[in-house]
């Protein structure tokens, strides 16, 4: 199980990041923050990222944009670690390359455009969508975090959302909230469009058995994908695809412990320990 935590934390082939170069370059983040807590842990990434994309797939035009332009369906593994890459990156990454590898991504979104099966055209860099976006993945990873590895107090969590800012207005969320508050009223004004679809119970099925994590792991695999489904936020927890989906009885106690477990166990050199030695020299 170790092992495979420790997988979870690096990035994709190919994708292969030095982040302990170039000395002394400060990352999108701050190194003192809570961002570079809440991406340390394996567990509670896995989980927020989950999150994330539930909220994604109900959301109509994000829905097509992901599921219609990316290779989620033939590669969900290898789409899932290309994200948590990305996600590092923002974090933890010389802020250089963060910004090179950003602007990349905008490049390939503005590509991405279509129409939702009822008709409404959407492109990828739509500032509106592009905030849904970083917004779920804000919320995500920090109530993941709260929910399974350690309590964070309210200042803590508007820290998390203002500490990612720098990298939204990098990816064209000028509007992406800033603090749980904002995140709040943005979910809410959202809420009416957000919908249940078939594309939401084939990411549940896929999310279920895929081999993200090896074979004898899987039924740990199913228990964090619950326990992405019980943190995520009304009213897409009651769509038919995910109500009774959450935590069973007891589960969450397990959760919490691999996810604090996650926390003491030796990950190696991991992004963030890597990141910590780059900022630590002048």
């Amino acid at each position: 199980m170790l092992d495979a935590v420790r997988d979870l934390m690096q990035p994709p082939a190919g994708m292969a990041f030095d982040f302990s170069q170039p000395a002394g370059e400060a990352a999108l983040a701050p190194h003192d923050g809570v961002s570079w807590r809440v991406f340390a842990n394996p567990i509670g990434l896995f989980v927020g990222g989950v999150t994330a994309v539930l909220l994604e797939l109900a959301e109509p035009s994000v829905r097509s944009g992901v599921w219609d332009h990316s290779s989620f369906q033939r590669d969900p593994g290898t789409r899932l670690r290309r994200t948590g890459f990305a996600a590092m990156m923002t974090v933890y990454g010389p802020r250089s390359a963060a910004e090179k590898m950003i602007a990349h991504v905008v490049r390939m979104h503005g590509r991405v455009k279509g129409t939702t099966p009822d008709g409404v055209a959407y492109q990828a860099n739509d500032p509106r969508l592009l905030d849904w976006v970083q917004a779920t993945a804000s919320f995500g990873f920090t109530e993941a975090y709260h929910r399974y590895v350690r309590s964070l107090s309210a200042q803590e969590k508007d820290a998390a959302f203002a500490e990612s800012e720098p990298a939204a207005r990098l990816y064209g969320a000028t509007g992406a909230p800033g603090s749980w508050k904002e995140w709040e009223a943005l979910l809410a004004q959202t809420a009416p469009a957000l919908e249940g679809s078939e594309i939401l119970a084939d990411f549940m099925r896929i999310m279920g058995e895929a081999p993200i994590l090896p074979a004898p792991l899987r039924p740990l695999q199913r228990l964090l994908v619950r326990a992405a489904v019980e943190i995520t936020p009304e009213p897409v927890r009651s769509l038919p695809q995910l109500r009774g989906r959450g935590l069973r009885f007891g589960e969450a106690t397990l959760v919490r412990a691999l996810a604090r477990g996650a926390a003491l166990a030796p990950l190696g050199d991991t992004p963030q320990a890597q990141a910590a030695r780059r900022v630590a020299r002048p």
